[in-house]
């Protein structure tokens, strides 16, 4: 979490559902508040530093802007939540991402190489091309607006750079940096989405490099390299090198598109098409796991071909290909691609997929529909990918120890990403096709919904989720929402807590507020962090932490020898489900028939004994009311 200054005198204390709790920064186009909602949902709320000119002309505009910001899918970017038209002063709420931006990482760590830089390169090259297809530029892109969170680097602040341009800013400050800007920003010429290419390459240099590849000592000797000098690339990687320089290219229309960088970054072949979802969703995938550790060595390469005038593939493009032997395997794998693109284009995830034939389009729902390897489908949107990929792709929350928890050196470990890789067994997929994606508290139905994971199993109530954007199978576990303690504190009831201090991490504890609508009072004692609340129980500066007992029992545990345990108030049922595409009621069978099967063989139980044992906690081993799948 970005450090948090207190607001000072003149800062509003609310915008719309936003409580301003502090600030996070300020910069050139407004001051950025940390906001809390009621639900305890947190935002980064930038209030603009914007005065409308023409006021309806100039509000008309500033909306239309705002609605394509928000049209941009959520692929390595923060997603834009809220916004106010209205106030004298416009403000957008968009997602907070816990994480630095890449300018202060390198000042402080040093430049990218290898992987590091090749995951970077890749996911920002994701957003921007997700930006592009919204219809909008960024026309800001640079180190600051890049984030690296644990889960990968998300661009920020996309479209806020038209905004401010188009209606008037009170400072003097030219919109865009200058070290980024491309030359037809500083020329004064129509400026789109090739600026952004342009600013692409710009920032990867900074990162392979820790300098801006134009900077000098005065703004204007800065232009003047932008307009007429050549960035030095020697430290970038030999296939890197080769895209960032076409994208540096001083005349806009010689500059590749980004569709074009990110399908060269992923190995795919070039044309002038668009990158698709199922493209976006790979390039998101591949900014958030380590390829090297997470995919199987494959064969020896190839001899090189002949010499010739095509560009040599991007970083890590050979790792990833999977060589296709024979004829009838290059045309199962472009049916398999073909299916995957056709059902992430669609809001509900059905396609129609033309008969090479002539004949009527058949639906893959269809039992009689082919599967992409010719054999009949399985009636399962889901299955037919599995049974052509061999892989699947599982969100998870992260950050939770004994739960789900990945320190970015490891593959994610916990009592959820055991019972995520058995289900996908039982799937068929085997268990280096397993790809885990993090996913946010409040964007975990939502990846579902557009397709960037094939399920969610992340800690999701099926009572209190959001089915509209998402089907449940399950529950995979009935949590309950009560509270950790000492393990020789009486405390059995509600009521046992009067009087105490209970620990609650910033940005509100729903579970402590039912125990306080249950008319107990107690003292609050606001951390930051859920393992430190935990730790201060632990020493005795806290009686108690509130939270869901699953989650409650893993930060225990985490602490060996300090005797807590889940005092079993059972405040609430929490009947976590796993999440998936709506429409597909025969995966939905078969994710029910995996989790009784670890019911019935005993697994569900062990792995509750193997990741919470170090805490007193009685959880619950019988088999719960399965989530019928319509």
């Amino acid at each position: 979490m970005p450090e948090i200054e207190p607001l000072r005198p003149g800062d509003p204390p609310r915008l719309g559902d936003f409580t301003l709790r502090g600030r996070l920064g300020e910069g050139g186009q407004g001051v950025v508040y940390l906001g809390e909602a009621e639900d305890g949902r947190r935002a980064a709320v930038k209030l603009l530093h914007v005065r409308f000119t023409g006021e309806n002309h100039a509000r008309s505009r500033f909306a239309r802007e705002l609605a394509a910001a928000r049209r941009v899918d959520a692929f390595c970017t923060a997603r834009v939540l809220a916004a106010d038209l209205d106030g004298e002063i416009p403000y957008i709420a968009s997602e907070l991402i816990d994480g630095p931006s890449l300018r202060r990482t390198v000042e402080r760590d040093g430049p990218l190489d290898g992987e590091a830089l090749e995951r970077l390169a890749t996911g920002t090259a994701t957003a921007l091309t997700a930006i592009h297809h919204s219809g909008i530029a960024h026309r800001d892109f640079k180190p600051d607006n890049v984030l690296l969170a644990p889960d990968g680097p998300r661009v920020v602040d996309f479209g806020i750079a038209k905004i401010i341009d188009e209606s008037g800013t009170i400072t003097t400050r030219a919109v865009g940096t200058p070290a980024y800007m491309a030359p037809e920003q500083i020329a004064e010429e129509r400026v789109g989405r090739p600026a952004d290419v342009f600013a692409w390459g710009a920032t990867m240099v900074f990162a392979a490099t820790g300098r801006a590849p134009f900077a000098a000592e005065t703004i204007m000797a800065t232009l003047n390299r932008v307009v007429n000098h050549d960035p030095d690339l020697g430290a970038l990687p030999e296939d890197l090198r080769r895209t960032v320089a076409r994208c540096l290219n001083k005349d806009q229309a010689l500059r590749p598109s980004m569709d074009e960088v990110l399908k060269r970054l992923l190995g795919h072949p070039v044309d002038d098409g668009e990158a698709s979802r199922e493209e976006l969703a790979e390039g998101a995938q591949a900014a958030t796991l380590d390829l090297a550790r997470t995919n199987p060595p494959n064969p020896p390469d190839p001899p090189e071909p002949p010499a010739s005038s095509s560009p040599p593939d991007p970083p890590g493009a050979r790792r990833r290909r999977r060589t296709v032997a024979g004829a009838s395997a290059a045309l199962a794998a472009i049916a398999a691609a073909l299916l995957a693109l056709q059902l992430a284009g669609t809001p509900d995830g059905t396609a129609a997929i033309p008969s090479l034939s002539g004949s009527p389009a058949v639906s893959p729902s269809s039992p009689s529909s082919p599967s992409p390897s010719g054999t009949p489908s399985t009636g399962s949107r889901l299955l037919d990918r599995i049974r052509a990929t061999h892989t699947i792709r599982v969100g998870y929350r992260g950050g939770l120890p004994g739960v789900a928890l990945a320190d970015g050196k490891r593959p994610p470990e916990g009592f959820e990403i055991d019972v995520a890789r058995r289900i996908a067994g039982e799937l068929g997929v085997p268990a280096k096709g397993v790809r885990f994606v993090r996913v946010g508290y409040a964007e975990r139905e939502a990846k579902v919904q557009r397709g960037e994971v094939d399920i969610v199993v992340a800690n999701l109530s099926i009572d209190t989720a959001d089915r509209s954007r998402a089907a449940f199978a399950g529950p995979y576990y009935v949590a309950h929402r009560d509270v950790l303690v000492r393990a020789g504190m009486k405390i059995s009831k509600p009521s046992d807590l009067g009087g105490r201090t209970m620990c609650v991490v910033s940005g509100g504890s729903s579970t402590a507020a039912m125990v306080r609508d249950r008319g107990v009072r107690f003292d609050t004692l606001v951390d930051e962090d859920s393992a430190r609340c935990a730790a201060r129980v632990a020493d005795g500066t806290a009686d108690a932490m509130a939270d869901d007992d699953l989650v409650l029992a893993g930060f225990g545990a985490r602490l060996r020898g300090a005797r807590l345990k889940v005092a079993g108030l059972r405040l609430t049922t929490e009947r976590y489900g796993v999440a998936l595409r709506r429409g597909d009621p025969v995966a939905c069978r078969a994710i029910n028939e995996a989790i009784g099967a670890m019911y019935a063989d005993g697994t569900i139980e062990s792995l509750l004994e193997e990741h919470f044992s170090g805490v007193g906690f009685r959880h619950e081993t019988a088999r719960p009311r399965t989530e019928g799948c319509g």
